[in-house]
């Protein structure tokens, strides 16, 4: 527990962190990667190039320096970031490391503003929620490797099967190198890809969503190829789609994550998703009860690009009370002539109010930053309550919501 002097210190030093806490961690992942530089091997190298790692961070630092006295209001955030450690093997060797380059960060950008007292009161603070963080892992960890078929770190999973879905989306279905069966996983969650691509210095990880129901049998990861000019944020994709074949073998953690279909509820289900977030919405449907009442919305490009129109229209029909939405940006003459889609456009803030969503729905949204954002303020601004509103966004922790949080 902090002493009341350390908690005023640290929340009085929510301000200056909110204004320069993007500062700070740049220069803390500079200077930890320059003096431990096995860490990028766990680290995603293009939310570094893009700033998105540093923002997330930054964030959390705010947020845990505001609430320093009420931690457990952070807990389902902590919770959604431990899923994703966790995945990604970070153990609890790390945290002290960690802690040690903050704390450099904060005096090297603060300056002589940075007094003794800040920084040990700091450094308590920084024990404190690191440990929380421990705690939860540590909890992860003990389940997944002692769950039926379970395994704790990373493991070899052959390529089995090959499909390609659309002209930039193609699935790998995978099964473990040692034939052993797998345990199930919730409808929503994902997995960590540990791939070493010739030439890298350092093992490239990617978290891609399980894209079928559950069945013990195989997991299905289905992954966009980024187009390369975009690297190294395409690094990963473009090796499994050019590299990665049948026979293969790659590595992979556990399932794991917090966005998963609430089950044993009545509750109406809306699930929309933009481009390749369609992945784990469509095992949420495969999942669903077969009498719930489910609308599932997708938005795609145009028909080139959209995937596993068949297998969504297949499970359908399994269903009694189910129906799809297929938004098309802007439909080629062939997605006219087949009538494959269904509106025209976007998913505004008209369309959703047209479908009529009850206030006790429950909302899942998948897909790019911007049209996650935009989609959960059409949402918030249309009456449903934040709580019914659920989403996944692949990367650092981000707010896409429009009221400050962390999650």
């Amino acid at each position: 527990m902090l002493d009341q002097k350390t908690i005023q210190i640290v929340k009085a030093t929510a301000p200056v962190l909110a204004d320069k806490g993007v500062q700070i961690t740049t220069c803390f992942y500079k200077n930890l990667f320059e003096n431990h530089p096995e860490l990028l091997n766990i680290f995603n190298h293009a939310n570094q190039s893009k700033g998105r790692q540093q923002t997330a961070l930054a964030n959390t630092v705010y947020a845990a320096a505001t609430y320093i006295d009420q931690l457990e209001i952070l807990l389902p955030a902590v919770k959604q970031i431990a899923q994703k450690h966790r995945s990604l093997q970070v153990k609890p060797e790390h945290y002290p490391i960690v802690g040690k380059y903050l704390l450099l960060a904060i005096k090297e950008v603060l300056g002589d503003a940075a007094t003794e007292d800040i920084l040990e009161a700091w450094g308590e603070a920084y024990g404190v929620i690191a440990q929380v963080f421990i705690d939860v892992e540590k909890e992860m960890y003990h389940e997944v490797e002692n769950q039926k078929n379970g395994w704790l770190d990373y493991k070899s999973f052959e390529v089995v099967k090959k499909e390609t879905e659309s002209s930039v989306i193609t699935s790998f279905y995978l099964k473990p190198s040692d034939g052993s069966k797998l345990p199930p996983y919730s409808a929503g969650q994902y997995i960590t890809v540990r791939l070493s691509i010739p030439g890298e210095t350092y093992l490239v990880n990617r978290q891609y969503s399980l894209s079928d129901a559950s069945n013990g049998d195989y997991y299905r990861i289905s992954v966009k190829k980024e187009a390369e000019l975009q690297q190294p944020e395409g690094k990963a994709s473009n090796y499994l789609h050019d590299h990665v074949n049948v026979g293969d073998v790659i590595e992979i953690t556990a399932p794991a994550g917090e966005f998963t279909l609430q089950t044993g509820t009545n509750a109406p289900v809306y699930l929309i998703s933009g481009g390749v977030g369609i992945t784990p919405l469509l095992s949420m449907l495969k999942t669903a009860a077969p009498t719930q009442q489910v609308t599932f919305v997708h938005a795609s490009r145009n028909g080139t690009v959209h995937a596993f129109n068949e297998e969504v229209e297949k499970a359908l029909i399994e269903k009694s009370n189910a129906k799809a939405i297929f938004v098309y940006e802007t439909p080629e003459e062939e997605d006219r002539k087949k009538e494959k889609f269904h509106h025209e456009g976007y998913i505004t803030e008209e369309f959703l109010k047209n479908l009529n969503i009850e206030s006790n729905a429950l909302v899942y949204v998948c897909g790019p930053a911007p049209f996650m954002k935009a989609i959960i303020g059409h949402l918030e601004n249309i009456g449903l309550p934040a709580d019914r509103i659920h989403y996944e966004f692949f990367g650092p922790a981000m707010d896409l919501k429009q009221k400050q949080a962390i999650n």
